[in-house]
Parts: C-alpha cells; sequence; structure tokens
C-alpha cells in the first residue's frame, strides 16, 4: 500500500492495482490533484507487470465532486516536461497506456469527476449510490476536461447536448441507458463483480490485451487539439462578466463544501437566483 496526499495505491497484485480517492471534504480535483495523477501515470507506465488499474473512492457520497474552483488559475505544481496542458496529458495518457482502467464508482461525479471517469477504459456504478454530471453551463463555462469530445462517442450527438445543456444530475440507470457507463450494478454487489472482472481480465497476456485495447480505441479517443479547444473556451468562459457574477452567489450557496447544495447541485444550479 503507498499513499499520496489526495489518494492511496493498494497493490493488490503484481497486475493490479486498486487507486482510492480520498480528498476530503467531497474530493474535490485541484491541481495537487493532477500533479499526483500525473506522478501516478509514470508509475502505471513503468511497471512491466502491470495489466488493470481500477480507481474507487473512500467517500461514498463523492467519487470526485467537481474541480476546486477556488483554486482556478492556480499555476500546475511541479515541473513538466509535456506541452500539453497538466489535466489532458493525464487524461490521454491513460487512454493510450495499455493498461486498462476501471471506474467503480458511488457517489457524485460532476464536471471534471465526470471528465475522469469518460477517460477511464471502463465504469461500472453502484445503482442506488452514483450520480452523474456535467454542471459548467449552469455557472456560464463549458466542459474543459473532456466532456465535449467523449460523451457524444459514447451517448451520442443528442443525449450529450442534453447532459451538457442541461447542466442537471443524473442517475445511475439513466446513465447506463444512455451509455455514458458500462452497467448500473446493486450496490452490494457492485464490488464483487469487478473484482471478478478484474481477475479474468489480469489472468491474460499483457501484450494481447494491450493491442486489443490499442485496437479498439483507434477511432474512440480525441485528438489533443479537440481537447485544447475545449480547454480554451472553458478558460474563455470561466473570465467572462456573467460567470464572474454568478460564481460568489454559489459559493454563498455552499459550492465546494459538504452542504446540501452540493449533494443536489443539478438542482441547486437549475433554482439560482
Amino acid at each position: 500500500m503507498s499513499t499520496h496526499q489526495q489518494f492511496t495505491v493498494n497493490r493488490k497484485t503484481s497486475a493490479y492495482w486498486r487507486v482510492t480517492f480520498h480528498n476530503p471534504p467531497l474530493n474535490l480535483i485541484d491541481p495537487d490533484s493532477v500533479y499526483e495523477l500525473l506522478t501516478l501515470m509514470d508509475q502505471i507506465e513503468a511497471d512491466p507487470d502491470l495489466k488493470v488499474v481500477v480507481f474507487d473512492s473512500a467517500d461514498p457520497d463523492y467519487f470526485i465532486a467537481h474541480y476546486d474552483m477556488s483554486r482556478a488559475g492556480e499555476k500546475q505544481k511541479g515541473p513538466r516536461e509535456s506541452e500539453l496542458p497538466a489535466w489532458i496529458d493525464f487524461t490521454t495518457r491513460l487512454a493510450k497506456t495499455p493498461v486498462v482502467s476501471i471506474a467503480e464508482i458511488r457517489g457524485r461525479a460532476r464536471g471534471i469527476g465526470s471528465e475522469f471517469l469518460l477517460a477511464c477504459d471502463m465504469r461500472f456504478a453502484s445503482l442506488e449510490k452514483a450520480v452523474f454530471g456535467q454542471p459548467e453551463v449552469a455557472v456560464g463555462v463549458v466542459p474543459g476536461g473532456g466532456a465535449n469530445e467523449l460523451l457524444p462517442r459514447l451517448v451520442g450527438r443528442a443525449r450529450a447536448l442534453e447532459i451538457i445543456l442541461s447542466a442537471d444530475d443524473y442517475d445511475a440507470q439513466t446513465a447506463e441507458r444512455y451509455g455514458w457507463i458500462n452497467r448500473a450494478i446493486p450496490d452490494a454487489e457492485l464490488e464483487g463483480i469487478v473484482e471478478e472482472l478484474v481477475r479474468r481480465i489480469s489472468s491474460f497476456d499483457k501484450q494481447t490485451l494491450s493491442d486489443a485495447k490499442r485496437l479498439l480505441t483507434r477511432s474512440g479517443t480525441p485528438d489533443a487539439s479537440e481537447l485544447l479547444e475545449s480547454r480554451a473556451a472553458f478558460i474563455s468562459g470561466a473570465s467572462s462578466k456573467s460567470t464572474l457574477e454568478k460564481l460568489p452567489k454559489v459559493f454563498a450557496q455552499g459550492l465546494g463544501k459538504r452542504t446540501d447544495f452540493e449533494l443536489s447541485l443539478g438542482h441547486s444550479l437549475g433554482n439560482l437566483e
């Protein structure tokens, strides 16, 4: 077991790691998170035996809530070699690595939390406890971390428009029907089903797994230029007059804190005064 500041890595076998997010109060993503995830990617890419990584959360109410808007604009931590922005660097590397990534979701995954899931190879969610959303439009920005590119590939253009333009919450059953996730599974069965899938995958030849993932994703992942265009639109929206006027209101209501406003964020943003 190794511990970063915001998650732990349980090396369950040489072929299988389980990464558990734990960043109270509600698993927000911030510049430190992204730095740690890039460090994790270095470790994943360097391990010749690793075949599968499962991501889960220690918080039953929040898988990843969203980006910590109170830290928006901070310079990314640590030295970097990639020409890509840090988040895009992480998600593109996660998609390209031969290691299979699986998200096991309990609680809320909104904004960049949803975009993290979209970057994983597979997504399995608690039928009772998982909630999904892309709330950005409600505060005057567009998604900037992959949703514009990956959601239409999974759910189709019309449903992606519904998800992003409504800025609302979606339950696991709806997310499964739309194709946002692989399956919505009764909570008591979720971990066992994921573990059995990991057991099967990790018993197979790594080169064969790598070839299959590479071939299956040839047309399924966005070009970096698409991601950069969305990021630029997000940054432009974040500095707009409308957004700058709206953000103090949502912070005052409880954004980024363990409040009823956050728990019901889709409903809350749709009813801002």
